[in-house]
C-alpha cells in the first residue's frame, strides 16, 4: 500500500526543522543504504552476466567426453539453474560426481609420441585412466550446506558386469556412466546429476590460478620417482603453496595411512582453497580460470549451470561446508589378494540419509555416548597428562571410550570437534559438554575416532574450570 503525505504534514515538517532533522538524516541514510544495497545486487547481477558473457565468447564446449544415450541417461537431465535473470541461481540440490584423473602413457590406447623419446613416462592430459581422486559433493540451496563425500580409490565394490574391484577401475572400465553407477550403487542409490572429470595436469595450474594457496603441512615430506620424474620435498609448517606444490602435497601417500591419509590431505587443501577463494570476485574470475584448465576438463555441466554453483559456493557460510568419507576399514593381511577399502554399509546407511537425504526404512539411532570412540588429539605441545582433567570431565558425563591420540601436528588457537564418521550431532553434544572448541564435519582426525578432539591453545583457558568444577 502506498502512504501519501498530505499538504499539512508537509508544511508540519517545513515548520519544525529541529524536531524532524535527526529523522530526516535517518531516512536520507536509509535511502542510500537501500540504494548502495540495490546497485551492489545489479552490480553483482552484471558481474555475473558479464563472467557469463566472457566464458561463452572464449572458451571452448567443456564437455570432452562423447556419451552415448544410454550413458548420458545415468545422469539426471533436469535443470539445476533458473531462467533469465536467475540463470545464476542454483534452484534445487544436486549432486556432482568429480574425479581426478592421474593418467600415465601406458593407460591410453595412443601415447603421444614425444612420451616414448623422454625416457620416462610424463603425466598425458587424458581422461582415460584411473580415478585417483573421487568425490561426491552435494550442493543443497534448501539447507543452505555444501557436503562433499570423499571416495577411497581402493575401496572394495561390486562393477556391474565386471565382478568386486576397486572403485578406481570403473573410469578405465566404462568412463563416467559407470563410475557414477557403481558409486550410486555403493551409496545406497544416491542419485547423481553432473560429473566433472579433471586431470591432474589441469590441479596445478587451477591453483595458480586462484593465486596458490595456503596450508599447514603436517610433516617433512620427501619422496623421488624417476620413472614418472614425481619429486616431493615439503618443510613441515605454514606454507603458501604454488600448483606445483600443492600437487606434491596432494600427491604424497607414503606414509602409515597411505591413500587414507592422502584423502586428509586432499581435506585441507580443499578447506584451505574454499575460505581462500570463495568470494564474490571468483565469480568474475571464472573466464579466466576456466580458460587456463579448460583443456584440462571434461563435464556435461554447462556453462550456466557452472556458474550457479560458483555462486552458491561464494554465499554458503564456511561452517556449513562438511567434508565426509565413506566410512570402512583397511583390509587385513592375508584376507584378499591385494589391499582394500572395505566399505562399512551400516555406516554407509546413516550417512547417505543424514548427509545426502537418501531415503531409509530404518530409523535414526540416539547416539548412546558410550558406544562413541573419541579420541584426543593435541596440539598444544604440553605434556598429555595435562589431558586428565578433559578426559575425566568426559568420562563423568558417560563418554567412557576415550583415549588419547597421536598429536595434532599444527598448532591450532581454537580446538577442533571433528565429525570424522559425519555424525555432526554427537560433536555437537561434546561441545556443549565441555564448553569451548568448535565443530567441523570432516575426515581428518584420527581414523579409529568417531569424534576426534584436536586440543588448541584454548584449552589453556578451560583447564582450571574443568579441573575444579563448580558443585551444586
Amino acid at each position: 500500500m502506498t502512504i501519501q503525505r498530505t499538504s499539512a504534514q508537509e508544511n508540519h515538517s517545513a515548520n519544525a526543522p529541529n524536531l524532524g532533522d535527526a529523522n530526516s538524516n535517518n531516512h536520507k541514510s536509509g535511502r542510500w543504504l537501500w540504494f548502495w544495497v540495490g546497485m551492489s545486487g545489479i552490480a553483482m547481477v552484471s558481474a555475473t552476466a558479464g563472467a557469463l558473457l566472457a566464458v561463452s565468447l572464449t572458451s571452448t564446449p567443456l564437455m570432452q567426453a562423447s556419451l552415448s544415450p544410454d550413458e548420458a541417461a545415468v545422469f539426471d537431465s533436469d535443470r539445476i539453474a533458473g531462467n533469465g535473470l536467475r540463470f545464476s541461481e542454483l534452484t534445487r540440490p544436486v549432486n556432482i560426481l568429480i574425479m581426478g584423473m592421474s593418467v600415465l602413457p601406458p593407460d591410453v590406447r595412443t601415447p603421444p609420441a614425444e612420451a616414448k623419446k623422454l625416457g620416462y613416462l610424463p603425466q598425458v592430459n587424458s581422461f582415460d585412466g584411473l580415478a585417483d581422486v573421487m568425490l561426491l559433493v552435494r550442493f543443497d540451496p534448501e539447507h543452505k550446506k555444501v557436503n562433499m563425500l570423499s571416495i577411497p580409490r581402493d575401496t572394495r565394490t561390486e562393477i556391474d558386469g565386471h565382478g568386486t574391484k576397486k572403485i578406481n577401475s570403473t573410469n578405465v572400465i566404462g568412463g563416467p556412466a559407470l563410475t557414477a553407477k557403481t558409486v550410486s550403487n555403493l551409496l545406497d542409490g544416491v542419485g547423481i546429476d553432473r560429473y566433472i572429470r579433471i586431470n591432474v595436469l589441469g590441479v596445478g595450474k587451477l591453483v595458480d590460478a586462484l593465486g596458490g594457496v595456503t596450508v599447514y603441512v603436517p610433516k617433512d615430506m620427501k619422496y623421488q620417482d624417476d620413472s614418472q620424474h614425481l619429486y616431493i620435498n615439503l618443510k613441515k609448517g605454514k606454507r603458501h603453496l604454488n600448483g606445483d606444490q600443492a600437487l606434491q602435497l596432494l600427491r604424497f601417500r607414503h606414509d602409515e595411512n597411505g591413500d587414507i591419509g592422502r584423502i586428509q590431505r586432499q581435506q585441507m587443501v580443499m578447506r584451505a582453497l574454499m575460505d581462500q577463494s570463495l568470494n564474490p570476485a571468483t565469480v568474475t574470475q571464472l573466464p579466466k580460470v576456466l580458460n587456463v584448465v579448460k583443456e584440462h576438463i571434461d563435464t556435461n555441466l554447462t556453462l550456466e549451470e557452472l556458474l550457479a554453483l560458483v555462486g552458491f559456493g561464494v554465499r554458503t557460510n564456511r561452517s556449513d561446508m562438511q567434508m565426509l568419507m565413506v566410512p570402512g576399514r583397511f583390509s587385513q593381511k592375508g584376507e584378499f589378494n591385494v589391499s582394500y577399502w572395505i566399505p562399512d554399509k551400516q555406516r554407509i546407511n546413516s550417512m547417505m540419509a543424514q548427509h545426502f537425504d537418501v531415503q531409509t526404512d530404518s530409523m535414526p539411532n540416539v547416539v548412546d555416548p558410550a558406544s562413541l570412540r573419541v579420541a584426543i588429539q593435541n596440539s598444544t605441545g604440553s605434556d598429555n597428562a595435562n589431558l586428565r582433567p578433559l578426559i575425566r570431565a568426559l568420562q563423568r558425563s558417560g563418554y567412557t571410550n576415550v583415549y588419547v591420540a597421536k598429536s595434532w601436528g599444527e598448532p591450532l588457537e581454537v580446538t577442533h570437534i571433528v565429525a570424522q564418521q559425519g555424525d555432526g550431532n554427537s560433536a555437537e553434544s561434546i561441545r556443549s559438554t565441555i564448553g569451548f572448541g568448535e565443530v567441523r564435519v570432516e575426515s581428518t582426525g584420527n581414523l579409529g575416532s568417531d569424534i576426534s578432539i584436536q586440543i588448541g591453545k584454548d584449552w589453556l583457558q578451560k583447564r582450571e574450570i574443568l579441573e575444579n568444577p563448580v558443585q551444586p
